[in-house]
């Protein structure tokens, strides 16, 4: 495996089967996991498109499996567009991202189109869910 990232809170890896590995350390991290699992299953449910699928997740262990949505584009999207995405999200698919920045956009090729990845702090406008209210978050950390 590939390693992507490796932070206090999440070891993130590309397998030689092109899907991303996560597994979730540090504070709250049982928590964020079980957010990000319950909205990736949720803008399924939705039929959203421009997200990762779920493959697979182990409650235990914090460890999921999820597809690629390509290569991160953080340097190269302009604010607009990247603000565009995410009222996308929020408009069409009802989740709110709670961390939109640029570093949570990737260009998948085979789609053609632009997605959004890392669910941990997001909320599901229809029920309330999440982790924690976007403007209680702290963006910068």
């Amino acid at each position: 495996m590939r390693e992507i990232k490796d932070t206090q809170r999440a070891s993130v890896r590309i397998g030689y089967d092109g899907n991303v590995h996560k597994t979730f350390r540090g504070p709250e991290a049982k928590e964020r996991f079980d957010n990000e699992i319950r909205v990736l299953k949720y803008l399924e449910e939705k039929g959203c498109d421009f997200v990762p699928k779920l493959f697979k997740y182990d409650t235990d262990s914090l460890y999921m499996v999820t597809s690629n949505c390509g290569a991160r584009v953080e340097d190269t999207i302009s604010q607009a567009r990247t603000a565009q995405l995410y009222k996308e999200l929020e408009k069409d698919y009802g989740v709110r991202h709670g961390d939109p920045a640029s570093r949570n956009i990737t260009y998948n090729a085979r789609l053609g189109r632009f997605c959004i990845i890392d669910f941990e702090y997001a909320l599901i406008l229809e029920s309330g869910e999440g982790l924690l209210q976007p403007e209680d978050r702290n963006p910068d950390g």
